[in-house]
C-alpha cells in the first residue's frame, strides 16, 4: 500500500498556517504545520514522505535560506513557495534555486490545491522510483560483486539501475578484465526480464560458417537450437563483439532489425578491443554499431580507481585466505603505495591473481606483495604508473583500509579497533564517518 503524502506548512504568522492547513485537509492531505523553519528542519529528512509549502519572508531562517537547506537535504524535495510582497525577482530566483512553484498572496484556495496535488504526484513517483532502486540494488546478489567505493564505481552502479530497466540494447566497452561480463550479468539481474533466459555467446574463435550456424541457423544438429531463437524472449550477450566478419554483422543487422525492437531479445554487446587507437564503432559497420550502442556503458580501469584496489585486494585475499586456510597477509604501508601505483593492465583480473599468490606466499612463510609486483614489471622495480598520486591519496587509501581490515577483523568491535590502532573513539568515529565506514556492515561479519 502506498504511503500517504504530507504537507508540511511553514509560516509564522499562526493564522495563515491554520487557514492553508485547513483547506488542504478539506482537500484530502494530511498536514503538519510549523511557525519557523528551523521547526520544520528538524522533521525534514531525505526520505520525507511529502512536500514543503512555506512562506518566504520569515524570521531567522527565511524561505530562500529554508529552500537552500531543503535542497541540501534532498534536492528532489518539492517546495511551493509563497509571498505576499509581489516580488517577481524573488520569485525567479525562488524557482532558479529549485522551487517547485510560487505563489503570490492572495491566492485562490483552487490553485494552491491543484499544484499540491501535481506536487505530491511528482514526490510519490520519486519515492517510489527510490525504493525501486534500493530493492533491484540489495535483492540483487550480483550487484554485491562490484565492490568499490570511488564515484567511478558509484557511477557504474547507477547506470546499471538505470540501464537495466531500460529496453534497449547496450553495449559495454572497456579494457580487459575491467569486469564486463559481471556487468551483464547485473544488467539482467536487475531488468524485468530477469527471470527469463540469459545466454551468453563468444564471436571470437569460431570460422564464418561456423558462427552463422551456431547464431541463426539451420542448426547443424538436431538438439543443438540457434543461439538467437534459444535467447527469444530474454537476454543474449555477445562477447567479442568485434572479431565478427562483415558478413556475421550483416546478418546480425538483419535479425535485429527483424524482431523491431528489444522487447523480443535484448542483446548486450561486449567489446574487447585492445588495439590502441581503435574502438568499437571503428570495426562494426555503423548501422549495426549504432543498434548495438542504443545505450552504453564504459568500464573504468583499475588504476584510476584510487583505494577500490586496496578494496578489492584486501576482499580477493579474504577470501582466498578463507578457501587455502591461511590467513590474509598484512599489507604495509609501502606495499599499499604500490598496490595503488601499480599499472595494472590486466585490471581487477590481474589483481585477483596477484591477491591468490600472496596468500599462498603467506601460507608458506616466504615472499612478499613488492616481489610480486615486481614479477609484473618488465626490470628489477615494482611496475608503477606514468602518472603519480598525492601523498595525502595514499596515506588516506591505506588508513581507510587499515580500519575497515580491522573492523572486519574485530566484527564491528569498537572497543577492539579502538585498543588495536591506538585511536580515541572520537577520532575513530571522525575518521570512519570521512571513509563512509559503518560500523553495521561489520557486527556479525
Amino acid at each position: 500500500m502506498a504511503q500517504a503524502m504530507k504537507i508540511a506548512i511553514v509560516d509564522d504568522e499562526q493564522d495563515m498556517r491554520q487557514s492553508i492547513g485547513q483547506w488542504l485537509a478539506l482537500s484530502g492531505f494530511e498536514t503538519e504545520t510549523f511557525a519557523t523553519a528551523g521547526e520544520a528542519l528538524k522533521n525534514l529528512s531525505a526520505d520525507y514522505p511529502g512536500i514543503i509549502v512555506t512562506d518566504i519572508k520569515m524570521p531567522g531562517i527565511d524561505g530562500m535560506q529554508f529552500l537552500k537547506k531543503i535542497k541540501s537535504i534532498d534536492s528532489s524535495l518539492p517546495v511551493i513557495m509563497i509571498t505576499g510582497h509581489g516580488d517577481v525577482p524573488m520569485a525567479v530566483e525562488a524557482m532558479r534555486l529549485g522551487a517547485f512553484d510560487f505563489l503570490e498572496k492572495p491566492f485562490n484556495p483552487d490553485t494552491m490545491t491543484e499544484l499540491a496535488k501535481k506536487a505530491t504526484r511528482t514526490r510519490r513517483l520519486i519515492l517510489d522510483n527510490r525504493q525501486l532502486r534500493r530493492e533491484l540494488s540489495a535483492g540483487s546478489s550480483i550487484m554485491e560483486k562490484l565492490i568499490g567505493a570511488t564515484e567511478e564505481m558509484d557511477r557504474l552502479r547507477e547506470d546499471i539501475l538505470d540501464l537495466g530497466q531500460a529496453e534497449g540494447h547496450v553495449l559495454i566497452e572497456g579494457e580487459t578484465g575491467t569486469g564486463k561480463t559481471l556487468v551483464a550479468h547485473a544488467l539482467h539481474a536487475v531488468s524485468a526480464r530477469a527471470r527469463k533466459k540469459f545466454i551468453l555467446f563468444s564471436c571470437a574463435g569460431e570460422e564464418e560458417g561456423t558462427l552463422l550456424r551456431r547464431l541463426f541457423g539451420p542448426a547443424g544438429e538436431e538438439d543443438r537450437i540457434p543461439v538467437m531463437e534459444a535467447a527469444r524472449g530474454g537476454t543474449l550477450v555477445l562477447e567479442d563483439i568485434e572479431a565478427l566478419s562483415a558478413q556475421v554483422q550483416s546478418r546480425l543487422l538483419k535479425a535485429i532489425n527483424a524482431q523491431g525492437d528489444p522487447s523480443e531479445t535484448r542483446i548486450i554487446a561486449i567489446c574487447n578491443l585492445q588495439e590502441q587507437g581503435k574502438t568499437c564503432e571503428n570495426v562494426l559497420r555503423s548501422d549495426l554499431y549504432y543498434r548495438l550502442a542504443t545505450l552504453r556503458i564504459e568500464l573504468p580501469p583499475l588504476r584510476s580507481r584510487g583505494e577500490d584496489i586496496l578494496t578489492l585486494f584486501t576482499r580477493y585475499g579474504e577470501q582466498f585466505a578463507e578457501e587455502y586456510g591461511c590467513n590474509n597477509p598484512v599489507v604495509t604501508a609501502q606495499e599499499a603505495a604500490q598496490l595503488l601505483q601499480a599499472p595494472w593492465p590486466g585490471n581487477v583480473r590481474q589483481l585477483i591473481n596477484v591477491a591468490e599468490r600472496a596468500v599462498l606466499q603467506s601460507r608458506r612463510g616466504a615472499g612478499t606483495i613488492t616481489s610480486l609486483l615486481m614479477a609484473e614489471g618488465d626490470d628489477d622495480r615494482p611496475a608503477m604508473t606514468t602518472e603519480g598520486k598525492p601523498l595525502k591519496e595514499y596515506v588516506e587509501a591505506f588508513e581507510r583500509m587499515l580500519i575497515d581490515n580491522t573492523m572486519r577483523r574485530h566484527k564491528g568491535s569498537i572497543q577492539s579497533v579502538m585498543a588495536e590502532l591506538s585511536l580515541p573513539r572520537r577520532t575513530l568515529n571522525e575518521k570512519m564517518a570521512k571513509y563512509g565506514l559503518s560500523r553495521s556492515n561489520y557486527v556479525g561479519s
